[in-house]
């Protein structure tokens, strides 16, 4: 485990990279180092909480539509099934959530949240907010809806092309 200090140090880091050594990189890299930048300093908020940021992906989307099976949280997280598999089980241990069948269902297993897991986000929430709130500092309210309306258009940019849609022309 690093000490408190370690990520801003890293973070510290990041930044004299992007100002001094490569000012003008692809905004793919950017944008990647901004969401872990992001990723660390809600990880030291997670900790004291006993939950690690891969928990709180699954958690999040829990929050939103329980009971999904454990491919539909793959899918939804963006990860593999393995990965799956041992963050549910982690969790399960931890009493997070719990897996279970749905009644005329024997096929699938079902990934429901526990009270303990409902509760947390009330906690946690507001500690992946304080770190948004942050990460946006000094720009205005115009700026981050600009932002936020151009990463929407780049997603939307990459999801056409992927579907064959989009070439050379949205540029």
């Amino acid at each position: 485990m690093t000490s408190p200090s370690q990520p801003a140090n890293d973070t510290h880091q990041l930044l004299k990279h992007w100002r001094e050594s490569v000012p003008d990189d692809r905004l793919a890299h950017l944008v990647r180092d901004v969401a872990r930048a992001q990723m660390r300093a809600l990880q030291q908020r997670l900790t004291p909480h006993g939950v690690s940021f891969g928990h709180w992906t699954f958690l999040r989307i829990l929050w939103i539509r329980d009971g999904l099976t454990q491919k539909e949280l793959s899918d939804l997280a963006g990860v593999m099934e393995p990965t799956t598999f041992s963050a549910v089980k982690a969790m399960e241990t931890m009493g997070l959530i719990e897996r279970r069948q749905r009644e005329g269902n024997r096929k699938n297993m079902h990934v429901f949240l526990t009270p303990a897991g409902r509760a947390l986000e009330k906690k946690l929430v507001p500690l992946a907010e304080e770190v948004n709130h942050i990460s946006m500092r000094g720009l205005s309210d115009k700026a981050a809806a600009t932002l936020r309306k151009s990463l929407l258009s780049m997603i939307e940019n990459l999801a056409a092309e992927e579907s064959g849609g989009l070439g050379d022309e949205g540029e």
